[in-house]
């Protein structure tokens, strides 16, 4: 067996940097167009709101399309609401029209459920030990999502005879035709990858993975993406309380966000050699250890050092529990289903991580928010390690065994 990653995990890594630039472009401008063309500030967001909505709604069926058409035409499919998004943006801005925006961006929220299966799609029908180095280089997109989003947003925002922002949406009909073709380009799916319901069914009770493993998977990408969320938009609010010049509250985030998707070039071979119990369990540390820097000190300097270990603790949880889940389903039947409800799970996680920073600043305030985050961090770093311990022991007992 080759240790060699195939040609189309470089494909995969293509799309994700596409699906996760679109990301970026739309957090960093659909506040502020939406505040322009709302009929009321505070609906400002609603657009945005809608996103998210539409991922929950779209990320279950897009897993149930999966296994029906298989990967390769389910993506290709996926590009439509994205060139949909586009044209309804740009026609949104130069219409002044708060309803084609909030029809823009449930269409990108579409488009991002679908393209969130991209890192477990890398995996597919590779050697388990390939597997957390594929998802990894995928989730690794992020890298050049935050040169690019950023980049792209500045060049077209604010061009002769446009409306401002018309052409950063527009320029969504082009990255679709480019995820389509690099979709074009991906290998077929194989008869491994497409699952019928029938099959699906008849197969419920063979190959079953470890429940409680599947559990601790899902629970640890999720939580930690929601305790990454409420700590990351909580302490840019915090900053701004504390009176930090704005710049230095951007400079900070942006040093997390460098955080998150950085490490991933190598998080693979970091699970390689460490294993998935301990990357896992370190990355549950870091997050801990980052609430408890922020409830240490205030200082700019802290509150940077903290921002970065929860980046970097998001990144081992995040990569680390979808290796977890790659590893276990192993091809079965269920992997559809159940990435599915994982990436439901996080989508649930990320939204509530999103909107209840501010509710709990209002209630708990900055340290019972950290409190709260370090209670969670640490319940699930003991389940997790005693979970993936006693599948360890039973891998060993099977193997010694051979039952």
């Amino acid at each position: 067996m080759t240790d060699q990653l195939p040609p189309r995990t470089y494909l995969y890594f293509a799309a994700q940097s596409i699906n996760l630039t679109t990301a970026v472009m739309s957090v960093t401008m659909a506040a502020i167009v939406g505040s322009l063309l709302a009929p009321t500030l505070i609906l400002s967001t609603v657009p945005y709101g809608f996103q998210f909505l539409f991922v929950l709604v779209a990320t279950y069926p897009a897993s149930w399309l999966m296994s029906r058409l298989g990967r390769k035409r389910c993506f290709l499919l996926g590009t439509i609401p994205l060139a949909l998004s586009g044209i309804a943006g740009y026609c949104g801005v130069q219409a002044n029209s708060f309803f084609l925006l909030i029809i823009s961006h449930s269409a990108l929220g579409i488009y991002i459920a679908v393209a969130n299966f991209n890192r477990f799609a890398a995996t597919d029908n590779l050697d388990q030990k390939l597997k957390p180095r594929a998802l990894s280089l995928v989730v690794a997109g992020g890298v050049i999502a935050a040169v690019a989003g950023p980049a792209l947003t500045e060049l077209l925002r604010d061009l002769n005879g446009f409306q401002a922002f018309s052409l950063c949406y527009a320029s969504f009909i082009g990255l679709a035709l480019v995820s389509a073709l690099i979709t074009l380009c991906l290998p077929g799916d194989s008869s491994a990858t497409r699952t019928s319901h029938a099959s699906e069914a008849k197969a419920e009770g063979k190959n079953k993975p470890l429940g409680s493993v599947i559990v601790i998977a899902m629970a640890v990408a999720a939580l930690g993406y929601g305790i990454m969320n409420v700590l990351m938009i909580q302490a840019s609010m915090h900053m701004k309380h504390t009176h930090h010049d704005f710049s230095d509250v951007r400079l900070a985030i942006q040093w997390h966000v460098i955080a998150m998707f950085a490490p991933s070039f190598v998080t693979g071979a970091i699970i390689q050699r460490l294993g998935i119990k301990l990357t896992i369990c370190s990355g549950l540390v870091m997050l801990t250890v980052c609430a408890a820097v922020n409830l240490g000190s205030s200082s700019y300097g802290a509150m940077t050092l903290s921002l970065i270990i929860l980046g970097l603790g998001w990144n081992l949880t995040y990569v680390g529990g979808g290796a977890l889940l790659a590893q276990s389903l192993a091809n079965t039947p269920q992997a559809f289903r159940v990435q599915g409800k994982n990436d439901l799970a996080i989508a649930i996680c990320a939204t509530l991580g999103a909107f209840s920073p501010s509710l709990l600043l209002g209630y708990v305030g900055w340290s019972g928010t950290n409190i709260i985050c370090i209670t969670l961090s640490l319940t699930l770093l003991v389940a997790t390690f005693v979970s993936l311990s006693n599948r360890e022991a039973y891998e060993r007992t099977v193997k010694e065994t051979g039952l």
